[in-house]
């Protein structure tokens, strides 16, 4: 076998009784590393602490893996100033958090007709977050709703860095000041970039209460048009 000694030096092709000789004078383990190759390969190594070093390298790798999400955000044509603030508000967040939203627009009634004031919508939406992210979908009609799609210009790796970095700065705060909780500084991190998928769903889609008292009245007002027409 070819025998690779502990610092990665090669020792040689030397007999199997050679190199568990070697492996007992350096109280090492001998670790079959290329069985494939010819002659084979192995190495001298505490497999112990190779293995603990490899686990640690897979964690760092996973805690490090950013994976895109797209976010969504429903919204009405005839919103209200406050409601507007409040969704720009959740598409800032995730904005910042470097995922995608998608924004859509939509219609009932006779709003179904006037496509232009969604188109109108989002376009200011879009204005007003360029900082952040920008329009990588523009708006299209799709049946009832109106759809655009805009992307972060942070990556969500670089998003995950500063937040780590801001949540560093938090954990230095809190052992300065002992008034603040050093755990929900810790924790801070976590509730941000973990938000459960089914809670952000119902939250990006829900409509605000203004919203809610106004669709009956305009669900009234569709079906005695409707009949006015029949």
């Amino acid at each position: 076998m070819r025998l690779v000694g502990p610092s990665g030096e090669q020792v040689g092709i030397v007999p199997l009784a050679k190199a568990l000789e070697l492996a007992q004078e350096y109280d090492l383990d001998l670790v079959e590393v290329a069985a494939t190759a010819r002659p084979p390969v192995c190495k001298l190594m505490d497999y112990g602490k190779f293995k603990y070093e490899s686990a640690m390298k897979a964690r760092e790798a996973r805690k490090n893996q950013a994976h895109t999400v797209i976010k969504e955000m429903k919204l009405r044509p005839k919103i209200d100033p406050h409601d507007y603030d409040t969704k720009k508000g959740h598409v800032v967040r995730f904005l910042k958090q470097g995922d995608k939203v998608k924004i859509t627009i939509m219609f009932r009634g006779r709003e179904q007709s006037r496509p232009e004031l969604g188109f109108r919508l989002l376009q200011r939406l879009a204005e007003d977050v360029q900082d952040l992210g920008f329009i990588e979908s523009n708006p299209k009609q799709d049946g009832r709703n109106m759809i655009m799609v805009l992307g972060p210009h942070k990556k969500k790796t670089e998003a995950m860095a500063e937040a780590r970095q801001a949540q560093e700065a938090r954990k230095a705060e809190a052992k300065a000041n002992p008034g603040k909780s050093q755990n929900a500084a810790e924790n801070e991190f976590d509730e941000e970039f973990t938000e459960d998928s089914a809670e952000t769903s119902e939250e990006a889609s829900a409509e605000t209460p203004a919203e809610a008292a106004q669709a009956p009245a305009e669900a009234a007002q569709a079906k005695a048009e409707a009949s006015a027409e029949a």
